[in-house]
């Protein structure tokens, strides 16, 4: 699971979205998974009430992307200690983003309708890091 690769890429003004830096990582299913979750969680994010700014949006969008960059930090521990710790905060961060949607909906914020393929990814997430913690 150790994918520290530091090899540069070069510039390619065709794809914007070209990261400075080839990890091995950013090829893996979660990687991949994670990025789409936090997307989505901020599209799903501007569903919620403008009062909301500073507290549940904020919180819903720090804890999305705490999934993603956790993920991305573990890749690159070399000890297996420390990946499965980067992990594990990882998957604290999927449930308290799940949290969130959960009291929005009872708030009457968001239906839970509108969180349908949101949730398949949260579940999804969950999942495997669940698999990639017991390693």
């Amino acid at each position: 699971m150790y994918s520290h690769d530091s090899r540069c890429i070069t510039h390619d003004s065709r794809n914007k979205f070209a990261m400075f830096l080839e990890l091995a990582h950013t090829k893996l299913d979660i990687y991949k998974l994670t990025k789409e979750l936090v997307l989505s969680c901020y599209s799903k994010s501007k569903l919620l009430p403008i009062d909301e700014k500073f507290n549940m949006v904020q919180q819903l969008r720090r804890a999305a992307l705490s999934i993603h960059l956790n993920i991305a930090e573990g890749c690159t521990r070399k000890s297996s200690i420390e990946r499965r710790r980067f992990f594990e905060v990882s998957r604290g961060s999927a449930i308290e983003v799940d949290t969130i949607f959960d009291i929005s909906i009872e708030l009457n914020y968001i239906k839970k309708e509108e969180l349908v393929e949101t949730g398949i990814l949260i579940v999804r997430t969950v999942q495997i890091l669940n698999k990639m913690i017991v390693y």
